[in-house]
């Protein structure tokens, strides 16, 4: 019955859930995982629509009075895909830090000419970075990162901010995209500086080796040297790994629900219309 009110309140308020329906296509684009070329376009196109009537009643926009097919309709439709872009590419930035660590330590393992496509980031990665990038998405599964995605990301930014908000908080905005590139990098160092530190050592090693016995062949030699105890060095920090990985992507959740805070109305846990929402999240999954 619940679901029924909710349609009928849908048909009669259609712009309204057409500008939360494009907010959350707009997500689904640029987020990773779900913006993978692999996933048919009418499945991103369908996720998107349920999302939409899911997060209907919690929704500011739901209570506007839209004149479709206007100047401003166009302008606010262009505002929410904004939003999800900025929170999709956000997220794309977090995971990033992930296939740039296996990147750093790929040239000195000697697998630096080894790039292939990466159909998880779609682009040309290393190995190690393809590898780890793999890893990230793993943990995302695990740690739930789908529901804190459409909960606490695209659920959240309709409860709290739109297209106003947007335009009063763009310094805020270009400041958080600005500091989540600056931690990608820091990020990535953090990972990989383990197994990049061990592998300057062993370099460092077979270059006084070579130097020592210049009859030895240390080209030949220091390659199988170098991936061996880098092989040994992942086996042995993958469980430190992937609680890094996990802190990482909680850690930028997080930064997006500060940044909702800040700039929109900060949110309210005992929603009713959003514990609506919920509920039918839950039913469905």
């Amino acid at each position: 019955m619940v679901e029924y009110d909710i349609l009928n309140e849908i048909l009669i308020s259609a712009p309204a859930f057409l500008l939360i329906a494009v907010r959350a296509l707009a997500m689904i684009e640029t987020a990773p995982l779900l913006s993978s070329d692999s996933i048919p376009q009418v499945a991103k196109v369908s996720l998107a629509g349920f999302a939409a009537y899911a997060a209907f009643p919690s929704a500011l926009v739901r209570d506007w009075v839209l004149a479709p097919f206007g100047l401003n309709f166009i302008l606010l439709i262009i505002g929410e895909a904004l939003i999800g872009i900025i929170i999709g590419f956000f997220l794309t930035i977090i995971f990033a830090a992930f296939s740039t660590a296996g990147q750093f330590f790929s040239l000195q393992m000697g697998f630096g000419a080894s790039e292939t496509f990466d159909p998880l980031s779609q682009i040309e990665n290393p190995l190690m970075g393809q590898y780890l990038n793999l890893v990230s998405m793993l943990i995302f599964v695990t740690i739930d990162g789908f529901r804190e995605l459409f909960l606490g990301g695209f659920w959240r930014s309709l409860q709290t901010i739109n297209v106003v908000s947007l335009v009063g908080g763009r310094e805020k905005i270009v400041t958080m995209l600005v500091a989540g590139l600056s931690r990608l990098f820091f990020d990535a160092i953090i990972i990989s500086l383990p197994i990049l530190g061990t592998l300057f050592l062993t370099s460092l090693a077979t270059g006084l080796i070579s130097k020592a016995a210049p009859q030895i062949n240390i080209l030949s030699e220091g390659f199988p040297i170098s991936i061996t105890a880098a092989f040994i060095l992942i086996f042995a920090t993958l469980p430190f790994m992937t609680e890094a990985f996990s802190r990482v992507i909680n850690s930028g959740f997080a930064t997006i629900q500060n940044l909702y805070i800040e700039i929109g109305r900060r949110i309210i846990e005992s929603d009713v219309a959003g514990s609506v929402a919920s509920g039918i999240i839950g039913r469905v999954t």
